[in-house]
């Protein structure tokens, strides 16, 4: 896989997964592809990632991947979402290893073509008013920390949730012990490139195996060490992960 030259991407929007939670659907269509009020499901983030001054964005592809790539063109062309428009480069994991690698596999993979600083956002989460915005990313950007999570109160379908959430807005990985309250990861984070090499990460740069890794190995890392900051977000999110939720926002 290479990337346009000098594309620097200050977002990566995930679409490997395979989605066998909303089979039969996605026997045939790709989880972020599925149609929610008349659009794809990911594109809603897309959309709102571009009119927050997004202007270029690295997309991974696994299950049914050549769907997703034919979906907006790639760099240098501009990809047409609604109003605004961006440069997408893809990464093929469908093409170069025959199925995703896990997040920090595919992020690892991409790395050439991210910005130091960089928003991710799962493709199959619903997250209609979330303030993107770039001043964030240029404070993330300036600051010691490897991760920004933003943290949701817990749904039915995952009522331990994840971290806590500290007083000092910093994100903790509690024993299983720990009293404290947890909250769920959204899915939606501000990363730095820094948190995918060593001691964080010992995946190959580029990631030219196919390595298959889980992000959250990282991101404990990252809490060990005191460098994983967080937010609550109380606004709408979906967790599109069941044929039900889908149906729930109108797809």
């Amino acid at each position: 896989m290479s990337f346009p030259p000098d594309f620097r991407a200050q977002a990566m929007v995930l679409a490997a997964g395979r989605g066998e939670r909303m089979r039969p659907l996605t026997d045939h269509t790709p989880k972020p592809l599925l149609p929610v009020q008349g659009k794809p499901l990911m594109q809603y983030s897309m959309e709102q990632l571009a009119r927050a001054g997004v202007q270029r964005l690295v997309i991974n592809t696994g299950w049914l991947g050549q769907q997703v790539a034919d979906a907006w063109p790639a760099a240098p062309a501009l990809a047409q979402l609604g109003s605004e428009q961006l440069q997408i480069a893809y990464s093929r994991e469908d093409l170069d290893f025959g199925g995703g690698i896990e997040t920090s596999g595919g992020i690892s993979r991409a790395l050439p073509a991210l910005d130091d600083a960089f928003w991710l956002v799962s493709g199959d989460v619903f997250i209609p008013g979330f303030p993107f915005d770039e001043a964030l990313r240029q404070r993330f950007a300036q600051s010691d920390d490897l991760a920004h999570l933003w943290l949701v109160p817990n749904a039915p379908h995952h009522p331990k949730g994840d971290f806590v959430l500290t007083a000092e807005g910093r994100a903790e990985n509690p024993a299983a012990d720990d009293p404290r309250p947890r909250l769920t990861y959204c899915s939606v984070a501000l990363l730095k490139k820094d948190l995918f090499s060593a001691p964080y990460c010992d995946i190959s740069a580029g990631n030219p195996q196919g390595t298959k890794m889980p992000l959250v190995q990282q991101l404990r890392a990252a809490m060990q060490a005191g460098r994983c900051s967080a937010s609550r977000y109380d606004g709408p999110w979906v967790d599109v992960g069941t044929v039900e939720r889908l149906q729930a926002i109108g797809g």
